[in-house]
């Protein structure tokens, strides 16, 4: 941990096609006048002078000589907080220090190095070498074991339990609440997404029927496959934000929608989290915005079709292997059956009529997508159709079974969608 005095770190960052880190700036948490946390970032002069060096992010850490300041999120930088731990991960390392809450600094530094995307934090002037062999020493059912103990608020009573958390750590960023750690197999990386005990419905078979539900009606969704454990079903997404090579995973830089937004979990902020507002942050950060635009229009019309009403900017991402962004593939896709038949609302804004998951709603801002008209209702009519269709027989190749099938099919193609709502 920092200690009361300091709160500052250097942030390192691995390079495009490179597989090792270097220092690309400090970051330092102060307090203003107001008592209040002022966060302040500066590049090295080395980084500077490299000319291999990228932007941190396309959004607030623009590659130049000054003093980046924000009084947002604690004094968080939105690029700084998606390469920090999500909900689980934050949980774990507060079990681990046996501390209900530390400063955001804190949980930068206690978390593991292989986070998502391409930056890494410290204390020292130059990044530690990273360790390129990866644990393979404990079987996935001995961390499903001990994330089910973690998620019940139990230590659990293993030799290597914290060897075990360090695993679970890995991978925790930008990815919610769910239990997880990431493995390696002969292929590359990838995320092992593990049930809970208090799960409605097998969600790692729902999940996985979604990516490939999402696959067939267009939309670029993350690689996954489904293993079975002591009896338990893990889903495996392979991770998109690295790539194998004979000398070790290269990393690609990776931003929250979210942080594109320059928003965060506040109710106060949530004006911003609105999937117009996105397609246009997103015209200035990819490389082909066109493509991308008319990517998150289909991704906004999927989540409305199978009720994935937990579509925060954080399940939202941007990568860049290279200098140039791009949308991630999707993920974190889940149907969520809701009572209401009339009316259900997507996380974000979806058109005119708010966040209302309505065919009217999300064809009446179709232009910011840089959609024409015709275009536009050909997507959303078109994924009605094979939604309305094809996710039973997607939902049960996928291993979801009959009794979970009934529970959630209530999310799909619910009445509301289809409503005719006045201009």
């Amino acid at each position: 941990m920092t200690s009361d005095a300091t709160e500052e770190c250097f942030v390192y960052i691995t390079l495009p096609g490179a597989v090792s880190a270097i220092t690309a700036g400090k970051y330092v948490i102060e307090t203003d006048a107001r008592g209040d946390p002022l966060g302040r970032f500066v590049y090295g002069r080395s980084y500077l002078e490299n000319p291999d060096a990228v932007d941190i992010d396309p959004v607030e850490l623009k590659l130049a000589a000054i003093t980046y300041e924000t009084i947002q999120m604690n004094g968080v930088f939105g690029a700084l907080r998606d390469a920090g731990p999500d909900f689980w991960g934050r949980r774990i390392i507060e079990k681990r220090a046996g501390i209900p809450k530390l400063r955001e600094i804190d949980y930068l530094l206690e978390s593991p190095d292989d986070r998502a995307g391409a930056l890494g934090f410290g204390t020292n002037s130059k990044p530690p070498t990273p360790p390129h062999k990866f644990n393979q020493t404990i079987e996935l059912e001995t961390l499903q074991e001990i994330a089910a103990a973690l998620v019940r608020d139990e230590i659990p009573n293993y030799p290597d339990t914290e060897q075990a958390q360090d695993l679970l750590l890995l991978g925790t960023s930008m990815g919610g609440a769910r239990p997880k750690a990431v493995i390696e197999s002969e292929s590359g990386l990838w995320i092992a997404k593990f049930s809970r005990y208090d799960d409605r419905w097998n969600y790692p078979r729902a999940e996985h029927a979604m990516l490939e539900l999402a696959r067939q009606c267009g939309i670029d969704a993350a690689e996954s496959r489904l293993v079975t454990v002591a009896g338990k079903d893990v889903l495996l997404i392979r991770r998109f934000d690295r790539q194998r090579t004979p000398a070790g995973y290269t990393r690609a830089r990776m931003i929250s929608g979210m942080t594109a937004l320059r928003t965060d979990d506040a109710p106060t902020a949530r004006d911003r989290w609105s999937y117009i507002l996105l397609a246009e942050e997103l015209r200035r950060i990819v490389s082909e915005p066109k493509a991308d635009a008319r990517e998150l229009f289909r991704r906004m019309c999927f989540n409305a079709l199978i009720s994935n009403t937990d579509d925060h900017p954080r399940n939202h991402a941007f990568i860049a292997f290279g200098r140039n962004w791009r949308l991630s593939p999707a993920y974190d896709l889940m149907p969520l059956p809701v009572v209401s038949q009339d009316r259900r609302d997507l996380a974000m804004e979806c058109g005119r009529h708010g966040r209302f998951a309505n065919a009217t709603n999300i064809l009446s801002e179709c232009p910011r997508f840089l959609l024409e008209r015709e275009e536009a209702e050909k997507i959303v009519y078109g994924m009605r159709e094979q939604v309305e269709k094809t996710w039973p027989s997607t939902a049960l190749q996928c291993g979801v079974s009959v009794k979970d099938a009934d529970t959630i099919r209530g999310a799909f193609v619910y009445p509301g969608f289809s409503r005719a709502i006045g201009n």
